[in-house]
């Protein structure tokens, strides 16, 4: 891709913020509506935040990693930033949308890029009845929570949970039980990325539970719907030895 003009953005850690002044020093830089491509020095937690906060201008992200896991990140150096940049592999991904229904009958949207996840907010497990395209699948889920998981998420919360990994361009969700009490050997499913879960919450005054997309939270909740937004499209860049995909592919044969 042709790259005339990027801007960059930093976390706060020292490493970033070095970092920042680092490639400031070296290159002409610019302001993100002008820019090509914006390139994001930090961990995988500021690239999620970068996704969010830029997520309506359309430019392609390139991360340098500056944090510690650095998952989605390229490897950081201030060499030929520019040529790295033009030469960089493009993955796409879609975030799914969240909309909840608190007991007060509030109503509330978010999109998240990793996951939505629904989580007990007090000591007693949760009572959650789960439906997939208005079918009733698990009549009730007894529970510590569950979670929705985009391809790009499955390698975070969800692989924690026990979830799988999904590879890019699958067109594949992740259902996934946290702790699940009832039914004990349910261990999740893997889902149609057209596919649409809801998720109603049983005793919700004794059993209350909260819904999180990425780190978008809404407390008692009555019911959540989550379906993949395709409208939606967040472009990464990746170095051509290292893309995502590759990634997502060796994390499933890691000991």
């Amino acid at each position: 891709m042709m790259v005339e003009k990027f801007t960059v953005v930093a976390s706060r850690s020292p490493d970033a913020q070095s970092a920042l002044r680092e490639i400031n020093a070296r290159y002409e830089t610019c302001g993100v509506e002008d820019a090509d491509v914006i390139v994001a020095l930090g961990g995988d937690g500021f690239m999620l935040e970068t996704q969010h906060r830029y997520l309506n201008h359309g430019k392609p992200i390139y991360g340098m990693n500056r944090g510690t896991v650095g998952f989605l990140m390229n490897e950081f150096s201030v060499e030929r930033v520019k040529e790295r940049l033009a030469v960089a592999h493009k993955s796409e991904l879609h975030p799914v949308r969240m909309i909840t229904e608190t007991v007060n009958g509030d109503l509330n949207e978010a999109l998240a890029i990793n996951e939505v996840s629904l989580l007990r907010q007090t000591r007693q497990a949760a009572k959650i009845r789960v439906s997939v395209d208005g079918i009733i699948r698990v009549p009730e889920l007894i529970c510590d929570g569950v979670l929705v998981a985009t391809p790009a998420g499955s390698t975070a919360y969800n692989l924690s949970a026990h979830g799988p990994i999904i590879p890019l361009g699958s067109n594949i969700l992740a259902l996934t039980p946290i702790s699940a009490f009832r039914p004990r050997r349910w261990r999740g499913a893997l889902l149609p990325h057209e596919a649409e879960v809801t998720f109603e919450v049983l005793e919700q005054k004794k059993r209350p539970v909260s819904a999180v997309a990425d780190y978008t939270e809404v407390r008692d909740i009555a019911s959540v719907s989550v379906k993949m937004n395709s409208n939606v499209t967040i472009h990464l860049l990746f170095d051509p030895e290292h893309n995502l995909e590759e990634r997502i592919l060796n994390e499933q044969f890691t000991p």
